[in-house]
């Protein structure tokens, strides 16, 4: 198996990164926003990984282009393309040294990269150390989201601001990363439970993380939609990016109540997960094989263009496990609307989809108005 090998002069050092990071906050500080960067404040095809065959989105007022989809950090059935890669039941308890998973997700990186996508959601321990070896030696091709869930919010013995530090300092000594580029912490689902004492450790942990030059954004991911909005308006300066559900049933609230609205008017770049309602919309294995293969591509299809109908979200970021998938999410994301027919054959799909929700996946029927 091939990998690239570093290129010395792309590699981004703390220094210039802290340099860098400087000069976009000041420029921020003078009045970068999302109308005016749209207006040609920031140069589009300066983004990581540009395409002129991708379409690109600010990430809110951060100044940021980012690819139309994204890359979700999970691989929940990449064991169809590699086989021996699971060895815990599940997932996560995948074998991250075996030779296929390690080619797979180094392809797929890859085939992000040419396509023009340029972020990576990387929520879980597993998912940092995976990602940042497939993008070794190419580092500066897309943007890294960095959570490392199993010691930060959700449990207890992580609710301070310097054991959050230590978690971020230890994530990165082990993937062997000088910055992240978005460190989006992972709340629990219902982030309401924590108490304001411990949203403040959470805040005061991101806002220094971002002082000293380990994460150029900052963020974090919830399913609590009162509670997002709350935290927005509270740590304006903090919030700069959310991670929420989205998926192809998800609708506005056409008005300034909803959480949308707030987005758009503190500025917060928008990821969604979920857009296919886990594997849900699907009625295969996701395997080439599959004989649904090119009708669930389709149904792929349609999900993420309707997502992008939202003008607030930045991306959706659906997992994806091999380099067709990124082809077929990569064309949908240049599309366009859909039209009457497949805006019927999607929710019709949806119907099915989420008439079949396991008990573990009904929450998402709380993400149908947004």
């Amino acid at each position: 198996m091939e990998h690239q090998q570093p290129d010395k002069k792309a590699q981004l050092t703390r220094r210039q990164f802290v340099r860098d990071g400087a000069a976009a906050a000041a420029g921020l500080a003078v009045g970068i926003n999302a109308a005016g960067a749209a207006d040609g404040t920031t140069d589009v095809t300066k983004a990581r990984s540009y395409n002129p065959q991708m379409k690109y989105r600010l990430l809110g007022k951060t100044g940021l282009w980012i690819s139309q989809v994204c890359l979700g950090g999970h691989w929940k059935r990449v064991n169809v393309m590699a086989p021996s890669a699971f060895q815990g039941g599940d997932w996560l308890g995948a074998n991250l040294k075996d030779e296929g998973f390690v080619k797979n997700r180094h392809d797929v990186v890859s085939r992000c990269i040419e396509r023009g996508i340029n972020y990576i959601d990387a929520c879980t321990k597993q998912e940092v150390l995976t990602y940042a070896e497939a993008l070794r030696g190419r580092r500066d091709k897309m943007h890294l989201g960095f959570s490392w869930y199993q010691e930060e919010l959700r449990n207890p013995d992580f609710r301070t601001t310097d054991k959050l530090l230590g978690t971020l300092d230890k994530g990165m000594r082990e993937a062997k990363l000088d910055y992240v580029d978005l460190w989006r912490i992972t709340m629990h689902e219902q982030s309401g439970r924590h108490s304001e004492g411990e949203v403040a450790e959470m805040m005061g942990a991101l806002d220094k993380a971002r002082k000293q030059g380990k994460a150029r954004l900052t963020g974090f991911s919830s399913h609590d939609r009162p509670h997002i909005k709350k935290l927005i308006e509270t740590y304006p300066e903090i919030v700069q990016v959310v991670v929420t559900p989205y998926t192809a049933k998800s609708k506005l609230v056409e008005d300034e109540t909803g959480l949308w609205a707030t987005m758009k008017k503190y500025g917060v770049g928008w990821f969604g997960i979920k857009p296919f309602s886990g594997t849900n919309l699907f009625k295969g294995d996701s395997a080439p094989s599959s004989p649904t293969a090119d009708q669930d591509d389709k149904l792929a299809q349609l999900a993420i263009r309707y997502i992008l109908c939202n003008g607030a979200i930045t991306a959706p970021i659906p997992g994806l496990i091999n380099q067709h998938q990124v082809d077929n999410v990569a064309d949908a994301a240049i599309q366009g609307p859909l039209d009457k027919e497949e805006a019927k054959a999607l929710g019709e799909a949806m119907d099915h989809a989420w008439a079949n929700l396991g008990a573990d996946y009904q929450w998402l029927k709380n993400w149908e108005y947004v």
